[in-house]
């Protein structure tokens, strides 16, 4: 019974130790993918939206915007987009950044609003998001 706790004890240990490394790993990955972007910043994406920064925090990737839309609101901005944004940033995530999700490093996407600086909302996708990634 003492050998097979030791070795249940072994085998807990050395999965522990593979976690960690992995996610050190991946953690890597977000500072080195944060590092080659912030060098291509200020960056438009449309005539609405332009990504101004990009932060790393352990394995979440954040990739913060700022949006633009004219007279609008901050209020008709979060109404009018952010279910239309979630589908659409989703979608495209789930096709573009395969690698990083398969990794288990999640992404946000936060978008601020440009004339009061206010956040309006965030589109976070992780692998569960992506069916593709689920098959």
């Amino acid at each position: 019974m003492r050998i097979a706790w030791l070795i249940l004890l072994a085998t807990w240990s050395l999965t522990a130790s593979g976690i960690d490394k992995v996610r050190l790993q991946n953690e890597a990955v977000v500072q080195a993918a944060v590092k080659g972007i912030k060098e291509n910043l200020p960056q438009k994406v449309d005539p609405y939206t332009t990504m101004v920064d990009v932060q790393g925090r352990g394995t979440t990737l954040v990739y913060i915007f700022k949006v633009d839309a004219g007279p609008k609101s901050d209020t008709q901005l979060i109404e009018e987009g952010k279910d239309r944004m979630t589908r659409n940033v989703t979608r495209g995530t789930c096709r573009n950044a395969v690698r990083f999700l398969k990794s288990g490093i999640t992404l946000v996407h936060r978008y601020l609003s440009a004339h009061t600086g206010k956040k309006l909302f965030d589109v976070v996708v992780r692998p569960k998001d992506c069916p593709a990634l689920q098959e």
